[in-house]
């Protein structure tokens, strides 16, 4: 290589399964090709130019020696994990035929390391959103079919860059185009935003919040209604058996229809009723009265006083006006076609991207919210791949409209612990995550504590993305899904800049240590600057605006 001398030396000393040891005379010299070496560099190692090994730098040390003279020798010590071979122009994973000893160690040339992300992948298939950590100039696409068809996590610490990274994903997807036409691409993004973050990243997407949500509670299945109307700690069988018969009943009193297909409605038929019904039945029968034995006489219902805390809890429910969204008149009319519009973005409203701002959902009802909309969803997928199927008369027909479902801080609503309040979304979150992929239903799940995430969920992710991580506890539960191979990469998770991350799955051509572009414009999660602030003079608080503001909620 230019600018190496013929005093130059750079040799294997030891071959092992899966890393290779080689000492360096003289570093500097070394160094020419890559301006610096890093962790995460890559080496050149080959006996010639038909088959060269590439190797990434796991890890620096240096061996002192003091001669006879007293003269002190240093030498440098790189251990490499050998990543594949470049064979006749292509790059091949592997690296099986490594000759003993192998004659030349170099720093691996740039067009050795672009050969191996952007010629190994088909210009069709190549989604990208980043560059290598250690040479901006290379960009590390991604199989796009590989990457979006199967799920995807995202992990790292507050400040790490994470929020950024999935605006970034998604504003490169929604900006697809095969071949040149007008209009929005196929691409169908839900984005289940708990910090009101998104809005800013994408300014045309269809946005809903408290204020425009509008999700039917007749929509809700068994359990669903169960957590949101039944105080599920009190095991009050009454409370369920009251409330099941009676919504049974008032589904069939609205139905239009034959009496046979009234006959088959039962508690989970997505079927309109009243709640009023409800209340006016439990009222009804905690105040009961029956005929005695006595002449003239009654005495108590069975259920008389013991449906007093299930009036209450409905009665306040109906009367929370942020509950409006799921229990207001307005929602209540709205019809499921409407709804899957919505959610899908196929309202007045047309767009790629839609947006669930989550933040304004009382916490109580958020695990219910998040687990209704994730239902609609799955079922969407399920449904309209056996009308597909019925239409075409083909079982191979696939869902032509497929959809990515992301959960942003999803620890939040699918935790890794068995809560009855987190009951209803973990268990709609992970039958997506079980069967989501075959009917076009996909998930990005992001999160700053992984190991607080549904095992269920989290082990079915096929592509990740570990940014900076802090907390050992989630350093460890990300070190265990990833391969052995990957050594001391893995380590330097508590310490990668902001923006850059250890990217590894199905979709990815060889586990890579990667700087994400810049998205533009930017999601609102940019850290308060407190000091500059501070130093401000004094704000002027208009309380009367903010009590009136809180009172809308």
């Amino acid at each position: 290589m230019s600018g190496i001398g013929p005093e130059f030396q750079a040799e294997v000393v030891a071959v092992f399964p899966d890393k290779v040891r080689i000492s360096v005379d003289d570093m500097k010299n070394f160094e020419i090709a890559e301006n610096s070496l890093r962790v995460g560099s890559y080496l050149r190692i080959a006996d010639n130019d038909n088959a060269v090994m590439i190797a990434i730098i796991e890890n620096f040390s240096m061996e002192v020696d003091v001669a006879p003279n007293d003269q002190v020798t240093r030498k440098y010590i790189l251990e490499a994990n050998p990543l594949g071979l470049i064979r006749d122009g292509k790059f091949e994973r592997g690296s099986d035929s490594l000759a003993i000893p192998p004659k030349k160690v170099e720093p691996a040339k740039i067009e050795e390391i672009r050969k191996i992300f952007e010629e190994s992948l088909e210009d069709n298939k190549k989604f990208s959103f980043a560059k290598l950590s250690s040479n901006y100039a290379i960009g590390v696409p991604v199989d796009g079919d590989r990457f979006f068809s199967k799920h995807i996590a995202i992990v790292g610490s507050t400040g790490s860059g994470k929020s950024h990274t999935v605006a970034k994903i998604i504003q490169n997807a929604v900006k697809g185009k095969s071949g040149e036409y007008n209009g929005m691409n196929n691409s169908h993004v839900v984005i289940f935003d708990i910090h009101s973050e998104y809005k800013a990243a994408f300014p045309e997407a269809n946005f809903i919040d408290i204020s425009n949500l509008k999700l039917p509670y007749w929509l809700l299945n068994s359990e669903e209604l169960q957590e949101l109307f039944i105080d599920t700690e009190s095991n009050d069988h009454n409370q369920r058996n009251v409330f099941k018969e009676a919504v049974i009943n008032s589904k069939k009193s609205h139905f239009v229809g034959s009496e046979s297909s009234k006959e088959k409605i039962h508690f989970d038929s997505p079927l309109k009723f009243e709640i009023k019904d409800i209340l006016e039945k439990a009222c009804f029968l905690d105040s009961e009265q029956i005929p005695s034995q006595q002449k003239d006489k009654t005495k108590a219902g069975p259920l008389n006083g013991k449906l007093t805390n299930f009036i209450s809890r409905l009665e306040n429910k109906l009367a929370d006006k942020r509950l409006d969204f799921l229990l207001g008149d307005l929602s209540r009319d709205t019809t499921f076609e409407d709804v899957i519009k919505t959610l899908m973005g196929y309202g007045d409203k047309k767009s790629n991207v839609t947006i669930l701002d989550l933040s304004g959902v009382p916490f109580d009802v958020l695990s219910i919210t998040v687990s209704l909309i994730s239902r609609i969803l799955f079922e969407y997928g399920y449904y309209y791949k056996r009308l597909r199927i019925a239409e075409s008369g083909d079982e191979n027909s696939i869902n032509d409209v497929p959809l990515l479902l992301v959960y942003e801080e999803a620890h939040k609503y699918v935790p890794n612990n068995n809560a009855s309040k987190y009951r209803a979304s973990r268990e709609s979150i992970e039958r997506i995550a079980k069967e989501g992929r075959k009917y076009g239903v996909t998930l990005l799940l992001a999160s700053q504590r992984p190991s607080e995430i549904s095992e269920t969920i989290f082990s079915q992710c096929n592509n990740f993305l570990s940014m900076r991580l802090t907390n050992p506890a989630d350093q460890n539960y990300v070190k265990r899904l990833l391969p052995d191979t990957m050594g001391s990469l893995i380590d330097r998770m508590s310490t990668l800049k902001v923006g850059e991350g250890l990217l590894i799955g199905d979709a990815v051509i060889l586990p890579s240590m990667v700087r994400i572009d810049a998205c533009d414009p930017v999601p609102a999660s940019s850290d308060i600057p407190y000091w500059q602030i501070w130093q401000e003079q004094w704000h002027l608080l208009d309380i009367e605006k903010i009590k009136e503001n809180w009172g809308r909620q």
